[in-house]
């Protein structure tokens, strides 16, 4: 643990050759925090759960490296259950959302490439914040879900053996993605759901999530062709029967 650092992300990737597999790191601060497409992610020190883990993978086809964010997204959704007793569901691809509130995110980065790829995932989780200390209006902290726990450190060991779980459970399958996928599903609050989707190129997609496939892709039926669209990277947005309408 050390106390601030710009990137818990950035300082696994820089030696990530050098690190065991499992290595983790946390942060009572990040200065130069990131979430996914590169948005800042900060809170008041000590208020957030800030980590992050290298996990290497001997032997995987690299096509499903991609799995493990969401794998990560499992094991934190199954720690929170447990640990603090609070509903918590993910938003497709890796919001951790509690009561429709983000809470947590969750960022992969590639570490290492070739025969043994490592990838280190990268977890913000806000605890303690108040509602004036949040982001956006659109987040929330584990205190103000009243938690059942909002000690950081447990909360930690929980995630830390969640993620080795899923990860030994996936190594021992041969890295198969079906298991996976059920699993993952199973914890998933965007399919069924009305779904706005926001593609490259300012193109989006209005319809209905209707499953995750074994890519990981979230299945949209399109609401102008009624053809399911599989995608692989995009935005969605929950959007509330008056939205859908």
């Amino acid at each position: 643990m050390v106390d601030e650092t710009g990137s818990t992300n950035a300082d696994l990737l820089a030696n990530a050759d050098s690190l065991a597999d499992r290595t983790a790191l946390v942060a009572e601060h990040q200065a130069s925090g990131r979430g996914r497409h590169s948005r800042p992610f900060s809170g008041p020190p000590r208020s957030q759960l800030l980590m992050s883990v290298l996990v290497k993978f001997p032997g995987i086809d690299p096509a499903v490296l991609g799995w493990l964010p969401l794998l990560t997204g499992v094991a934190v959704v199954d720690a929170l259950r447990t640990v603090a007793a609070v509903d918590a569901a993910l938003k497709w691809p890796n919001d951790v959302l509690i009561e429709g509130r983000k809470v947590a995110g969750i960022l992969a980065e590639v570490a290492v490439h070739g025969q043994t790829p490592a990838v280190v995932v990268g977890i913000g989780l806000n605890v303690s914040m108040t509602r004036d200390e949040l982001p956006v209006p659109t987040a929330t902290s584990l205190v103000l879900e009243n938690a059942a726990v909002s000690d950081r450190d447990t909360v930690l060991r929980a995630i830390l053996r969640g993620i080795g779980a899923e990860v030994d459970s996936w190594k021992n399958s041969g890295w198969n993605t079906e298991s996976l996928a059920s699993r993952y599903r199973e914890r998933c609050d965007t399919v069924g759901r009305r779904v706005r989707v926001e593609l490259p190129a300012d193109k989006q997609i209005l319809g209905t999530a209707v499953d995750v496939d074994q890519q990981g892709r979230i299945v949209v039926r399109d609401d102008e062709t009624g053809e399911p669209i599989a995608v692989a990277a995009g935005d969605v947005t929950h959007l509330r029967a008056i939205e859908a309408d």
